[in-house]
């Protein structure tokens, strides 16, 4: 399920926070990038069994974050991050995504 929000911080378009997708404005439901992103999102937080997934994500941007001084340089880094952007595009992705393919990522 889609949910437009608002509460969604100024820099982000969308999140996934399983089970739900959600976007800042309406018109990026049908986007198209954007929710293939985040679908592969909800997969590797399924995966994970979710709050394992909270955890390393958490661990991993601040791991990250305390080694380059750059919020956005650690967000770009994380490896959940570094498959949904590699694969956005990719709508057939999730269709052929062998389990854990985060892990190609770290």
């Amino acid at each position: 399920m889609i949910i437009v929000t608002k509460l969604l911080g100024k820099d982000i378009m969308g999140m996934a926070l399983f089970p739900f997708i959600l976007v800042k404005e309406a018109y990026l439901k049908t986007n198209k990038r954007i929710i293939n992103h985040e679908k592969i999102h909800l997969r590797q937080q399924i995966e994970m069994l979710i709050i394992p997934f909270y955890i390393w994500y958490g661990s991993e941007f601040l791991f990250r974050w305390l080694k380059t001084k750059n919020k956005d340089m650690a967000y770009r880094s994380i490896s959940f991050e570094r498959e949904a952007y590699a694969n956005e595009y990719n709508l057939n992705y999730l269709k052929n995504r062998k389990f854990w393919s985060f892990l190609k990522y770290l």
